[in-house]
């Protein structure tokens, strides 16, 4: 099943006693198909993937596909900073269910270029579906710099793509320009969805799109049928719900709107913390502006 357009990467859903709410799964699913997304991306940063164990994972793994019933291509999150732990984690999951593998770059430890670049093509040498790779500097403390990239899917066939998430939209035009045109550059940082796709970006990994997958997706046909006023009239109507999303930390943000809109608890794991009062309000505000 072909990755492209909209994925939605996806929140676990919690209970009031801090388990996983398999209840709420094919809610949550349902919602994300019915709002015409293209794919569904499983223990992102927004799924809380570091906070849930093994035992779990497989778990959500399966219940996300028996609620999914191959409507939707699914994407899962295999990162780490310990390129063979990483590895292994791969064997060790069924990835039948599986279209492409989301692999965050190497935090904490700060590799340098040539470390990344080995990173990545000793995964993709040991993977046996298409790989998604996550640059996200403002996480992981280091920069997938173009010229990595570049050296990366030039050695490496099974490489699709990059989720870019490096909040300079600069360095994204730079990069769509750059790259072959099978490779896709693909927005994850909701704010700039429109200005990459507009750029020539093919798609977006969005986190707001768990509560409003129907209005992305359809910013996103407008955006690349060259529809630009609709599109930015979409861009601007939730804009400030977007900024919101993201004030005191992911998912912080979209677990209070998801809430808010009866489709999860508004439950997370330490350390990560519910939105405040403050926060709470702001959204329930900004939520009646929205015709949803």
């Amino acid at each position: 099943m072909e990755i492209k357009g909209l994925g939605v990467a996806m929140i676990t859903p919690f209970d009031k006693n801090g388990n996983i709410d398999f209840d709420k799964i094919p809610l949550i699913v349902d919602n994300i198909v019915s709002g015409s997304a293209d794919y569904i991306v499983v223990f992102g940063t927004t799924g809380e993937s570091a906070l849930i164990t093994k035992k779990e994972k497989n778990q959500l793994i399966e219940a996300i596909i028996n609620a999914n019933n191959n409507r939707l291509p699914l994407v899962i999150g295999i990162g780490g900073n310990n390129t063979d732990l990483v590895i292994k984690e791969i064997q060790n999951t069924d990835l039948n269910y599986f279209s492409a593998i989301l692999s965050v770059s190497p935090y904490y430890v700060k590799p340098t270029q040539k470390g990344i670049i080995k990173h990545y093509s000793k995964i993709s040498r040991e993977s046996p579906i298409p790989l998604i790779l996550y640059n996200v500097p403002s996480r992981t403390g280091s920069m997938i710099e173009i010229e990595t990239f570049l050296k990366i899917i030039s050695g490496n066939d099974n490489i699709i793509g990059i989720k870019e998430a490096s909040g300079n939209l600069s360095f994204v035009q730079d990069l769509i320009k750059s790259v072959p045109n099978n490779i896709q550059i693909i927005s994850g940082d909701d704010q700039y969805i429109l200005p990459i796709i507009l750029s020539g970006g093919s798609g977006s990994i969005s986190v707001i799109a768990n509560a409003f997958p129907n209005k992305i997706s359809k910013m996103i046909t407008y955006a690349k049928s060259e529809e630009v006023s609709m599109a930015y009239q979409i861009h601007f109507e939730l804009l400030d719900m977007v900024k919101l999303m993201f004030l005191e930390g992911n998912p912080t943000g979209i677990k209070e709107l998801m809430s808010q809109l009866s489709l999860c608890s508004n439950v997370l794991r330490l350390p990560l913390l519910r939105a405040s009062d403050e926060l709470s309000n702001k959204i329930s505000k900004k939520l009646k502006e929205i015709n949803y």
